[in-house]
């Protein structure tokens, strides 16, 4: 296998991959020889690295399955047969092969191709994916509909070593293994093992073993010798032992094979000559069958190789050079932010524990594990594990924080109500991602977490509006003897100068940032700065309203009875968001006046550069502005200047 080597140019033209460029389906890869796949592989290499450095994306998981996308759709007849991807940060080969190759320069922005499997993107996107574990439950669905309906399609379902770690997985496998009215369901499910290294057993002894495991005069002799057996029970116990230890020398499959999955592997999964007669071995086999591949995360690139992590999910970069650290270093973002104050209040008091389900990189928790290792528990891929674990230590009078995206609280909602808010546990969320994402779209755009807060008795919202009050609210909520939560977007803020102090809000109430006549315009979040540009414009009162939950009743009422309408703006759906938290409000109160709600629409927030996005969406200062003019009619007088904003308390 080549690969392009630190300081060697990248070619973009299709003219260096002649190979390639002829392939616009799955049935055409299939004409290829071996030979010729393999030479696929590495000219698909080389596209897949010289497209994400142009246009960003996931890398290293890209480059690591290759060989396993080329064999899956060299085996099975795609799209009829099925192939789900598990998360889908995995399948920019899948697109390549599957008829998008000329797109790839759109990818993951404004009305391009998505990061992640559509189903409306491509008939060869059979389920859409972005967070994990969802594959094996999808693929078994589909294979018990293709029997139930007398099909004869095979489905099969790629799974990282990552996303085994979540509950969802395990209970499709408890499922799968088990027959349906005494049929066993016709599934493959492949794990993309990219946690370990190629290791000896992992070699021609082992393709060979793999091999026989999976081909048809292994399955016959086994089950043979099952039915000869069967009058001599020890004989068969005996038998049953042996060839789980004859396994066991190659692979530690045991507990698949307990779940009623044939486990065969692992091979290396960057072995054409290994994969394809295994996978059409076990693609005319009968009922669950489970393999083991060994892939290894950012292959054929040295630099990815060497450090997957950091070209998980890189931007734009020059592959003869790679990953390049800024000259000068740029604002920090809002998750360095939560980072510093974590390692800042953990000096502070040593209750406080930190817990993240698998994102330590991007929760901002690298430097508080090294600093705190005791205290900092990365739990994997198990959000509902990471909230109920954090209700056990609040209960043992420690101080939780769960840094968790907004979108993966959603996984742990139920532990959240059942497990956290009815017994008022103080665990501080801190949720990153809040809001519009950008590149990863509509599965990664924190629209909800409002909306599934504010409903919950117990449970606070904070929503700081810039780098200093994110600060100042992970503080205040922290110190609160009940369940609160942070949310932050992703990305830098406007730059505000950071306190070092572990300063606190005054619980419940906002700030007035402007004051102005007729239109009262209400805050909550980072949204505060184009509120602010836009009230100025309109000389409209601007108020920062810091708080979702509990509500600054008190400053609402005033706002509304002193204004001739309210405009509330939020980062978040306005079903059930803040701009609802203000109406009923006002409604509770008998406050009878105009309100417009501004958020995100009662819509799915698909890819593309967040601020391009936020304008879209109307939720830039010129979106805000027009809404207001819009709605309340005559543009209000324009200030000569803008007074002065008050600082962050």
């Amino acid at each position: 296998m080549s690969s392009a080597a630190p300081g060697e140019p990248t070619a973009t033209s299709m003219t260096a991959y002649p190979l390639l460029q002829t392939i616009d389906s799955p049935a055409d890869l299939r004409r290829l020889s071996g030979e010729q796949l393999a030479t696929l592989a590495d000219e698909l290499r080389g596209f897949l690295l010289a497209s994400v450095s142009k246009t960003g994306g996931h890398l290293s998981s890209n480059l690591g399955t290759v060989e396993l996308t080329i064999a899956l759709h060299a085996v099975y007849r795609t799209p009829h047969d099925r192939i789900v991807w598990d998360v889908g940060h995995q399948t920019y080969p899948h697109k390549i092969l599957t008829g998008r190759r000329e797109r790839m320069d759109t990818l993951r922005q404004l009305g391009g191709i998505s990061g992640f499997p559509r189903r409306d993107e491509s008939e060869y996107d059979t389920f859409g994916t972005a967070h994990s574990s969802t594959s094996i439950s999808a693929a078994l669905g589909m294979a018990i509909a293709s029997q139930l309906k007398g099909e004869q399609r095979k489905v099969v379902a790629v799974i990282g070593d990552g996303a085994m770690s979540a509950g969802q997985a395990f209970e499709a496998l408890n499922n799968a293994g088990v027959p349906h009215a005494g049929v066993p369901a016709n599934l493959l499910v492949v794990l993309n093992d990219n946690d370990m290294s190629i290791s000896a057993p992992v070699g021609a002894l082992n393709k060979h073993l793999a091999r026989l495991i999976s081909g048809k005069f292994y399955a016959a002799a086994r089950e043979g010798a099952k039915q000869v057996l069967k009058a001599a029970p020890p004989l068969l116990e005996l038998a049953r032992r042996l060839e789980e230890h004859a396994k066991g020398m190659v692979a530690p499959g045991t507990i698949f094979e307990e779940f009623g999955f044939n486990y065969v592997g692992p091979i290396d999964g960057h072995d054409l000559d290994a994969l394809i007669p295994t996978l059409e071995n076990l693609r005319d086999k009968p009922g669950p069958q489970f393999l083991h591949v060994i892939t290894k995360k950012g292959y054929g690139y040295k630099l990815a190789e060497a450090d997957p992590i950091a070209y998980h999910g890189p931007g734009k970069f020059d592959p003869a050079q790679g990953l390049v650290k800024p000259a000068a270093p740029g604002k920090p973002t809002f998750t360095q932010v939560f980072g510093q104050w974590l390692c800042d209040m953990a000096a502070a008091d040593e209750r406080l524990v930190a817990i993240t389900p698998a994102m330590l990189e991007g929760s901002g928790m690298v430097e508080f594990q090294r600093r705190f290792p005791k205290r900092c528990f990365d739990v994997g891929i198990a959000e509902q594990h990471a909230v109920t674990f954090a209700a056990g230590l609040a209960c043992e009078g420690l101080k939780p924080v769960v840094a968790i995206y907004s979108t993966f609280l959603q996984r742990g909602y139920d532990q959240l109500v059942h497990d956290v808010a009815i017994q008022n546990l103080p665990v501080v969320l801190a949720l990153d991602r809040a809001g519009v994402v950008g590149a990863d779209g509509a599965t990664h755009c924190g629209a909800f977490d409002i909306a599934y807060l504010r409903c919950l008795p117990n449970v606070a919202l904070l929503a700081p509006s810039d780098e200093n009050e994110c600060r100042q609210a992970l503080t205040t909520a922290y110190r609160r003897a009940h369940p609160a939560a942070v949310r932050y977007p992703r990305g830098a803020g406007v730059g505000a100068a950071i306190d070092s102090a572990l300063g606190e809000w005054e619980w419940g109430r906002g700030v007035v940032r402007e004051r102005g006549q007729r239109i009262a315009v209400l805050a909550f979040g980072t949204l505060l700065h184009p509120a602010l540009e836009a009230g100025r414009r309109l000389g409209a009162t601007v108020a920062d309203m810091r708080f979702v939950k509990p509500l600054d009743t008190a400053l609402v009422v005033e706002l509304a009875r002193t204004h001739d309408a309210v405009v509330t703006v939020e980062e978040g759906c306005i079903a059930g968001g803040a701009g609802a938290a203000v109406m009923e409000a006002l409604h509770a109160a008998g406050i009878d006046v105009p309100v417009l709600a501004l958020g995100l629409p009662d819509d799915f927030v698909d890819h593309g550069d967040p601020a391009r996005l936020l304008a879209l969406l109307g939720l830039d200062a010129a979106g805000i502005e027009r809404a207001v003019v819009e709605r309340f009619g005559d543009t209000p007088r324009v200030r000569p200047a803008p007074l002065a904003v008050a600082a962050s308390r």
